[in-house]
């Protein structure tokens, strides 16, 4: 980085490998690569710092559902770009643990980024420090996003998140709606993976169904979920400091977004 750094960017990932699908089985996940890459590329190029953490300061697991071409436009070179960035670029190859991040001290960073895969589901949506680096950036207005399975860790900023994700895993949403009645981003407009996108990844990659969606889970939550008419076609919407993006092709958009909120924050 340059000694005239724009501010430091919070990227959070996940440590999750496996996620619980139903018949008490479980199936390989991880973070989406495009969705990680493409966004904190783009904060770099635009002069800010990425600082990556996770729950146990473990670098995130790539899905190895992501890691192709395919995700990249099919663009041989920008796959290679991202796949060196995420090996060997300095952001990437420094995790911190979440609660070293807090306890430094949030103001250090002018805004935050999740990215998708379905690992969030796992550990990000019900871990307590997620939550209260959540509520830190949605007091200071300060720019907030999440994109494709991303979202769901705003589940993470509900009362009780281990609590709000047992009920929906078993199936009581009524529950599950007494324990997020003071959430943080309730009457919010969001997007997150659909939940006709997702069956695409039950049918072909997890062979097998999920617990429970995404958008049910944040309308559950008390989210306003918008999705999109066409699935896998790019979608970000944007509430006050919340950017949310719903699925792997909204990675160059929610990058914009996000570098647009940021720079329209510092210029106010």
């Amino acid at each position: 980085m340059t000694n005239q750094s724009m501010g430091k960017v919070l990227v959070i990932g996940s440590n999750a490998t496996r996620i619980e699908v139903r018949g008490n089985k479980w199936g390989a996940t991880g973070q989406y690569l495009n969705e990680t890459v493409v966004p904190a590329m783009a904060l770099e190029a635009a002069g800010y710092e990425v600082v990556l953490a996770t729950p146990n300061g473990n670098k995130p697991t790539i899905d190895p559902a992501s890691d192709a071409a395919a995700h990249f436009d099919n663009d041989e070179a920008a796959y290679k770009a991202a796949r060196d960035y995420y090996d060997n670029g300095p952001a990437m190859n420094a995790p911190r643990t979440l609660r070293s991040v807090i306890d430094e001290g949030l103001d250090h960073y002018v805004g935050v980024f999740f990215p998708g895969g379905q690992a969030p589901v796992v550990d990000l949506m019900q871990d307590g420090e997620v939550g209260e680096i959540l509520r830190h950036f949605h007091e200071a207005e300060k720019p907030t996003a999440l994109l494709c399975h991303g979202p769901i860790a705003l589940a993470a900023a509900t009362d009780d998140p281990r609590a709000f994700r047992a009920a929906l895993i078993a199936g009581d949403e009524a529950k599950a709606r007494e324990w997020a009645q003071d959430w943080t981003y309730k009457g919010y407009r969001m997007t997150i993976f659909s939940a006709t996108e997702e069956k695409v990844v039950e049918d072909h990659i997890l062979h097998a169904k999920m617990y429970f969606d995404m958008p049910q889970a944040l309308t559950a939550a008390g989210g306003v979920v918008e999705t999109s008419a066409v699935d896998f076609e790019p979608h970000v919407v944007v509430d006050r400091e919340l950017i949310t993006g719903q699925n792997p092709r909204s990675d160059h958009p929610i990058a914009k977004a996000l570098v647009a909120a940021l720079e329209a924050r510092q210029t106010a």
